[in-house]
């Protein structure tokens, strides 16, 4: 929801020359605390990490109409990423627990599913709310959300039975909490792509405004109703078929996607780029999610989902700073910075090619 107006608000408080840290600092939150909400998901449980969470944006969505300095903004971002570094590994290592191995990517498309609901209409509702109300309205509407899905959670039976009380000792992080080596491969095909990712959220707002779209968010809708599209089909295909089959694919529709958009020289055009990207991501981000939870040790789901999430704020860090750098408000720039996120989603492509031996699907 709030996303698409977030460089602009930055904008409007004297922080134009940090808008690749909208996206950045989020993630670099969100990737230091994968390893403690791993840990804390298969110690204390799911439930508490995905509350935990959400309640998280539901303080932060709260405090930037008041912390209205470039510093406060920044500080907001850095504490808003433990929502997304502890609620999507709670929620896609509860889904591993109750779902068959041979379900699996089905599954976890289903819950992409319900995050792209979210991500289709969010954008669009925050651009109508910043523009037609306030974006004071927008930010308290956003925590309104997070506060009820949290109340959701409250109603969910936990998969968790031998539990541990909550003690400081669980946030000791240990060597082997870091990372689990089994999940690899996948996490390395999860970061060349999560790059475009935050290439697209940093720079794609400035490409539509460039082209007159007022509603920064229709872009993200168009990007996310692919993605809808796609994502279930994608999960069920990669449990008849394998996870690596589907990969290849959706890997060269995402380096075609991200060369489209940097190429485009008209509104319509950037549309159907953003078209194409989100049903190279809605079909690779189930299909990674399924294929690590396939490799992770079934003790340790946690530390696994974890993990591959670790490389995916990498990659998505990495993507926002970078474009924002390269494209530094200069619209010349918009080809070079979208090459870049095209050429990473290739190396994955052929990265997927040169193991032809996981080519097969993985059942357990």
């Amino acid at each position: 929801m709030i996303v698409p107006e977030l460089p602009f608000f930055l904008t409007s408080l004297g922080g134009a020359d940090y808008k690749g840290l909208v996206i950045s600092l989020f993630t670099l939150t969100a990737m230091i605390s994968r390893p403690f909400s791993g840990k804390l998901a298969d110690r204390i449980g799911r439930k508490p990490v995905i509350i935990a969470g959400s309640l998280v944006c539901f303080v932060c969505s709260l405090m930037y109409p008041l912390l209205t300095t470039v510093y406060g903004f920044l500080f907001l971002r850095l504490l808003h990423g433990f929502s997304t570094g502890f609620t999507p590994t709670g929620q896609a290592a509860y889904l591993s627990d109750i779902i068959p191995a041979d379900r699996r990517g089905e599954a976890m498309g289903l819950l992409g599913t319900a995050s792209t609901l979210g991500m289709a209409g969010g954008p669009a509702l925050g651009g109508w709310l910043s523009t037609a109300v306030s974006l004071q309205a927008m930010f308290f509407c956003s925590s309104a959300f997070a506060i009820l899905s949290s109340l959701i959670v409250l109603a969910i039976r936990e998969t968790v039975t031998d539990k541990h009380a909550i003690s400081l000792r669980l946030l000791a992080v240990h060597k082997q909490d870091l990372f689990e080596p089994r999940v690899l491969t996948p996490c390395i095909v999860m970061a060349l792509c999560a790059y475009a990712y935050g290439s697209l959220f940093t720079v794609i707002p400035d490409f539509g405004a460039y082209f007159k779209i007022e509603n920064k968010g229709l872009l993200f809708a168009y990007f996310t109703i692919a993605s809808l599209l796609i994502r279930l089909v994608a999960g069920k295909a990669s449990d008849i078929f394998g996870r690596v089959r589907v990969l290849k694919i959706s890997t060269s529709f995402m380096a075609f996607g991200m060369l489209w958009i940097g190429l485009a020289d008209s509104k319509t055009m950037l549309i159907i780029g953003a078209f194409l990207y989100g049903l190279a991501q809605g079909a690779t981000s189930p299909t990674l999610l399924a294929w690590a939870a396939d490799l992770s040790d079934p003790e340790h789901k946690g530390r696994g989902v974890a993990s591959l999430y670790i490389f995916m704020e990498f990659g998505i860090g990495m993507g926002a700073l970078l474009s924002g750098f390269i494209f530094h408000n200069d619209p010349s720039r918009f080809f070079i910075t979208f090459f870049i996120s095209s050429v990473l989603s290739a190396v994955a492509f052929l990265y997927l090619w040169s193991r032809p031996t996981l080519a097969v699907p993985i059942r357990q």
